[in-house]
């Protein structure tokens, strides 16, 4: 769990996990201004990375990451730990890659009609949309979105892409998507309902600009990487 400023929602989606196939939570604390750390230490997460400096949405995943495949992680999920995202899901997402399904699962918001009724502004989900059309003409994929912050991966999978090189941003989870189909792997998805409310993280508008940029960048190295015509440290 990549968590920054999750006191008030470390909890609730803590107690929803489901501790009869997990073994370990890892919770990195990016330098939270609230009381993330104290709270997790009162749940009982003896997994704690806390950073001495804000590394930014990609750097807190590369701790999370690093850190399970150096616990000897099989099946690595990232859950937000701000509540939008049920952790009920876990065991299907799990299931699905231990039995050689697919390596990586995404939760999509946007397959069935969980976004808007879970509470996605309208903007965003049409940003979403927009993107994500995007995203799959250049990338020559069918994903029903690429924003998901509800992920499963194969330890397998993780030690094969240079994630490391990835931005330490919220873009991070686009490049790493791409380096997941420019190594061959396919991705799953399966529905998650989502909830939006104050509580939740979310990335205001400036950021949500650079972000969409930075997705149609990647986008784009990525098929000219595919066309040899340029080359990327993202991909090798």
């Amino acid at each position: 769990m990549p968590a920054y400023n999750a006191e008030k929602t470390l909890e609730m989606t803590y107690r929803e996990i489901p501790m009869d196939i997990v073994d370990e939570v890892i919770l990195t604390d990016d330098l939270s201004k609230d009381n993330t750390i104290e709270t997790a230490k009162k749940l009982g997460i003896k997994e704690i990375q806390n950073h001495k400096q804000n590394l930014g949405y990609g750097g807190n995943q590369k701790t999370c990451y690093n850190r399970a495949l150096k616990l000897g992680a099989d099946i690595v999920i990232m859950l937000h730990p701000d509540y939008q995202y049920t952790p009920k899901l876990i065991q299907s997402m799990a299931y699905v890659i231990a039995n050689g399904v697919f390596p990586v699962v995404l939760a999509s918001r946007i397959l069935g009609k969980g976004a808007r009724k879970g509470g996605m502004p309208l903007i965003k989900y049409l940003s979403n949309r927009i993107l994500t059309l995007y995203q799959n003409i250049l990338m020559n994929q069918k994903l029903s979105e690429y924003h998901s912050g509800y992920r499963a991966f194969s330890a397998e999978v993780l030690r094969n892409i240079n994630y490391e090189s990835n931005s330490d941003n919220f873009v991070f989870d686009n490049e790493m998507l791409a380096q997941i189909f420019y190594a061959g792997y396919e991705i799953g998805e399966i529905t998650c309902p989502t909830k939006y409310f104050d509580d939740a993280s979310s990335i205001n508008l400036r950021s949500s600009i650079i972000y969409g940029f930075g997705c149609m960048r990647v986008a784009l190295v990525y098929r000219l990487c595919k066309w040899k015509l340029i080359k990327s440290k993202l991909f090798k």
